[in-house]
């Protein structure tokens, strides 16, 4: 079987659950291709490699971080150019968000709903905890924990895919309200990413310039950096940013700087969350230890 797996990351999360899709069907021996948005949609059409890779694929995946309870605007655009196929195709959806809250459960109503209509039959979606890139920084024991139990779930899924077996993830009474209601943060985004600022500690290495998905940083004659109004607010360029000299506008709070090592650390890391997240964390994982133990 032939699948393509195609994903957007922002600072990383599920391009590493993206290759360890690939990685567990080839192990299963079948023959995956990775293909990551970013660049796909610089041109007015998609590029023709993608489009022969889409036509020989017998299975597609999608994978992109929750943004807001919403994919990415980036997916939603990607849905809008993907083309139309003469007869159905199977797809399966993946989503990585930093909480287990079930309203990140709705974020593919609005994507599944677009390449349906294209003939993109979803018939299986998943969903892994991985570490927040904003709002807090997990502990790097939280961040291994978190990617230990993705690696032990995605064999078990794949498994499920390959046998082309439905599975679908609980969803919110009045999810697609509330999915339309948030996805404001499309537009918030690129609003927000004209606040986003140059700190004096930048050594102008322009790495922001040349890891921006959508080409929104830019260099001014003068030398400087320049924000425009394309954000995704994926926070690749604050997180990944070496002198953490990126001010991300009015979320600037909740910037989180330095890539996770995902690495077991050597001693004991405590980091305490409200009823709420706690409450959510501790389900989540007795849940996928559950299933882990009883599936492999």
């Amino acid at each position: 079987m032939k699948i393509l797996i195609c994903y957007f990351s922002g600072t990383g999360n599920t391009r590493k659950v993206a290759e360890k899709y690939a990685s567990t069907f080839a192990e299963l021996g079948h023959e995956a291709e990775l293909v990551s948005v970013d660049g796909l949609l610089d041109g007015k059409t998609l590029p023709e490699e993608f489009l022969t890779q889409i036509e020989n694929a017998d299975l597609i995946g999608f994978g992109y971080p929750v943004h807001a309870f919403n994919a990415p605007a980036v997916m939603l655009k990607l849905a809008k150019k993907l083309p139309r196929l003469t007869s159905a195709k199977r797809a399966f959806v993946f989503n990585t968000s930093g909480e287990p809250l079930r309203l990140n459960n709705i974020s593919s109503i609005k994507f599944t709903h677009m390449i349906k209509r294209r003939k993109y039959t979803v018939f299986a979606e998943y969903h892994y905890c991985m570490p927040y890139n904003i709002i807090f920084r997990h502990t790097d024991e939280m961040a291994y924990r978190m990617w230990k139990t993705a690696q032990q779930l995605i064999p078990l899924d794949v498994k499920q895919i390959v046998e082309l077996t439905p599975h679908t993830l609980k969803r919110v009474a009045c999810g697609a309200f509330i999915a339309w209601v948030m996805r404001c943060e499309h537009w918030g985004a690129r609003l927000n990413g004209t606040q986003y600022k140059i700190k004096k500690q930048c050594v102008h290495c322009q790495k922001c310039v040349n890891i921006c998905p959508t080409h929104n940083i830019k260099i001014s004659k003068n030398g400087t950096l320049k924000f425009g109004k394309n954000c995704l607010m994926c926070m690749r360029c604050a997180q990944l940013c070496p002198k953490d000299a990126i001010k991300t506008g009015w979320f600037n709070k909740w910037k989180v700087n330095g890539a996770y090592t995902f690495e077991q650390p050597t001693t004991a890391q405590e980091q305490k969350y409200n009823k709420m997240l706690t409450i959510a964390y501790d389900k989540y994982f007795a849940e996928c230890e559950d299933r882990i133990m009883n599936e492999q």
